[in-house]
């Protein structure tokens, strides 16, 4: 079992899901709940994390079976709940009966550093650090890093907490003008291993408003591909990082061939 602490989790979950794991995504984002809804599970929520920590339903009431991916369930965050009403004991009660029944508890963190966000990372045994090539996004994740290697309980133990990187909306049309931070760039302030790097695409927007991950709406996308490659780099797969490359038109296809 790992449990992974991840600020983006769907994509990545529905592909370790796919290759055969068995994958349970949790929301800490508690007051806002959206990963419901981009899974296409609101309508199936009835109970959820907070009843579970307070003793108003067991986990096999609460966990929702994805109808795609057999492998995949998720836990609901609450929508009307205060983020006070997760404790420290309900939470570690919740990740240790888990961690029972799942190879992957994702834990998915909301935005910031609030007490959701603390909460998801604390039982971590890894963490996926989900960012844009943008300044402000590589300087939160920079932030949310030095969190993860001092107040995660393995921080406190003196233990080192593992994580990885996830490059996502990666233009390399932008990235050539200086329109956004290249990977070099990105991976000289942040200093951690890169898990992959996901293309800009407006598969990943289609997907969500269907409710479905891209892994499993647009299977064949390059968005797709690319967190599928992360997924198997995560399960220990030895799999070279390609960065995506600008797309040419017909255009400069028939110009290159002509020339050559």
């Amino acid at each position: 079992m790992k449990s992974l602490n991840s600020f983006s989790v769907r994509h990545l979950g529905a592909a370790l899901a796919q290759n055969g794991q068995s994958v349970v995504l949790v929301d800490f984002d508690v007051g806002l709940r959206n990963l419901d809804l981009v899974m296409g599970a609101e309508r199936r929520v009835v109970f959820d994390l907070i009843n579970v920590i307070q003793g108003d339903a067991n986990l096999a009431q609460a966990l929702i079976k994805d109808k795609r991916v057999p492998s995949l369930s998720l836990l609901p965050a609450s929508q009307t709940r205060d983020k006070d009403a997760l404790t420290s004991e309900g939470v570690a009660k919740v990740i240790a009966e888990l961690r029972k029944k799942f190879d992957w508890v994702i834990c998915d963190s909301p935005a910031g550093i609030e007490r959701g966000a603390q909460m998801a990372m604390y039982h971590a045994d890894m963490a996926v650090i989900v960012t844009n090539p943008e300044v402000s996004s590589v300087r939160d994740s920079d932030r949310i890093i030095g969190m993860l290697d001092s107040t995660t309980e393995k921080a406190k133990k003196g233990e080192k907490l593992e994580k990885h990187l996830l490059l996502t909306r990666y233009d390399p049309q932008r990235a050539s003008r200086g329109d956004m931070l290249g990977t070099d760039d990105v991976l000289e302030i942040l200093s951690i291993p890169l898990l992959g790097i996901i293309p800009e695409s407006g598969d990943v927007l289609r997907a969500s408003n269907v409710g479905a991950p891209v892994t499993i709406a647009e299977p064949e996308s390059a968005a797709a591909r690319a967190y599928n490659d992360a997924a198997r780099r995560l399960a220990g797969e030895k799999l070279e990082v390609t960065i995506p490359t600008e797309r040419k038109g017909l255009f400069d296809w028939l110009f290159k061939r002509r020339v050559s």
